[in-house]
C-alpha cells in the first residue's frame, strides 16, 4: 500500500517519506479499513517535530483521524461491516501506524459508523477535535440551560464545542481573535462572540451574564488564560482544559479556585475513558443525524503532498481542519 511516514523527528520536509510499505491484515477484535481521508491534527505535526515524545518505533505512519471502508474483518468481528462506512480515531495512539495510508487495522470499536450525508473528508475532522470538545462539555455531567464559555472557538475543538454546545441547548459565548473567526463562530451558532484583541473580555462576560459568570469553560489555553478564568467562572463551575501553550507549567492559584469550588479538568482524548468515547462517538453521530455539525475544511492535500500538509497546521494561519484525501 503507499504510505506516508518518518523515521525520524524533524523538519517535515526533511523527515517525511512517501512510498510502498506491506498493506496490513486485521488480527483477532480488528478491522481494516481502506482509507479515502486522514485529518492532520497540531498533535500529530507536534509529535513529527519532536516535541512529544522520543522515537520509540523505526517507522511511524502519523495521524490518529481518517475515514474510508471497512474491506476487512478479523476473527471475532462481525462479517457484515465488511462495507461500512467508517471514521477512526486512535488511529496512531500506542501504534506505529495512523492513518496518512491506504489502509489501516485497528479495534473495531475505533471505526464508528459514518452517516450517509457526511463525505470522508469530513469523517477525518472528527475524532481528536469533536471528542475533545464532547469531553470538555460533558465530563461533569448536562450542560442544558448553561452558560458555557469557549475560547478560540474558530479552531477545530473550538468548532465542534460551539456547535455540540448549542445541540445540548447551552448558551455558548465564544472568544476570537479576527472578524474571519468570528464569521466562523457564527456558522457554528454561537450566541455571544468576542474579540479578544480589541474588546474588554471580562466586561463583555459581566455584560452578557449579568455579572454572574459562566458554569464551565472549554479552554484552549489554561495557562495564558487563567486572569480570565478566575474572573469569569461561576462558584461551583468547571473549566476544562485541552492546551496550555501559553504557560506550559503554570502555577495554579489553588485558594482562588478552591473558595469557588471549581472543578478543573485536564483533557486527553486518547486516554479517555472507554465509556466517554463510547458516549462521545454515540453523541457525535447523533448530532450529525440531527443536522447540528458542520466540519470546515481550510486545506486538502494528496497524500504525496503530506509534508506540505503538516507544514499548513504548522503555519497557524488556516480556520478549520487540514485533510489528506487518499486517492
Amino acid at each position: 500500500m503507499k504510505a506516508g511516514w518518518y523515521e525520524q523527528h524533524g523538519p517535515a520536509k526533511e523527515v517525511i517519506q512517501i512510498g510502498e510499505i506491506e498493506t496490513p491484515t486485521p488480527g483477532p477484535g480488528d478491522v481494516r479499513v481502506r482509507l479515502y481521508a486522514s485529518g492532520v491534527n497540531p498533535s500529530d505535526v507536534k509529535k513529527r517535530a519532536g516535541s512529544r515524545e522520543p522515537m520509540v518505533e523505526a517507522r511511524l505512519i502519523p495521524h490518529s483521524d481518517g475515514a474510508g471502508v471497512i474491506d476487512q474483518v478479523g476473527p471475532e468481528v462481525d462479517s457484515m461491516r465488511v462495507g461500512e462506512r467508517v471514521w477512526l480515531y486512535n488511529g496512531q495512539w500506542e501504534r506505529p501506524f495512523g492513518t496518512a495510508a491506504e489502509y489501516i487495522t485497528l479495534p473495531a470499536a475505533q471505526a464508528i459508523p459514518l452517516p450517509d450525508q457526511v463525505s470522508f473528508a469530513e469523517g477525518a475532522c472528527l475524532g481528536i477535535p469533536a471528542m475533545t470538545a464532547h469531553r470538555c462539555l460533558f465530563a461533569d455531567g448536562p450542560i442544558r440551560g448553561q452558560t458555557i464559555l469557549v475560547t478560540g472557538g474558530a479552531g477545530a475543538v473550538g468548532h465542534y464545542a460551539v456547535q455540540l454546545g448549542k445541540w445540548a441547548e447551552a448558551t455558548v459565548i465564544t472568544t476570537i481573535s479576527s472578524e474571519a473567526k468570528a464569521e466562523q463562530a457564527r456558522l457554528a451558532g454561537a450566541d455571544h462572540i468576542i474579540n479578544y484583541r480589541s474588546e474588554d473580555v471580562v466586561a463583555r462576560l459581566k455584560e452578557i451574564t449579568g455579572g454572574e459568570g459562566v458554569d464551565r469553560i472549554v479552554e484552549v489555553d489554561f495557562g495564558g488564560n487563567l486572569p480570565l478564568i478566575l474572573a469569569t467562572l461561576k462558584a461551583n463551575s468547571t473549566v476544562a482544559c485541552y492546551a496550555s501553550m501559553g504557560n506550559r507549567e503554570p502555577s495554579l492559584p489553588f485558594y482562588p479556585l478552591m473558595f469557588k469550588n471549581t472543578t478543573v479538568r485536564l483533557v486527553l482524548v486518547y486516554s479517555m475513558p472507554a465509556a466517554a468515547k463510547q458516549q462521545a462517538c454515540q453523541d457525535i453521530v447523533a448530532a450529525i443525524e440531527a443536522g447540528r455539525l458542520s466540519h470546515p475544511i481550510a486545506a486538502s492535500f494528496p497524500l504525496e503532498e503530506l509534508a506540505a500538509a503538516h507544514e499548513a497546521v504548522e503555519s497557524g494561519t488556516l480556520i478549520g481542519n487540514v485533510v489528506i484525501e487518499i486517492a
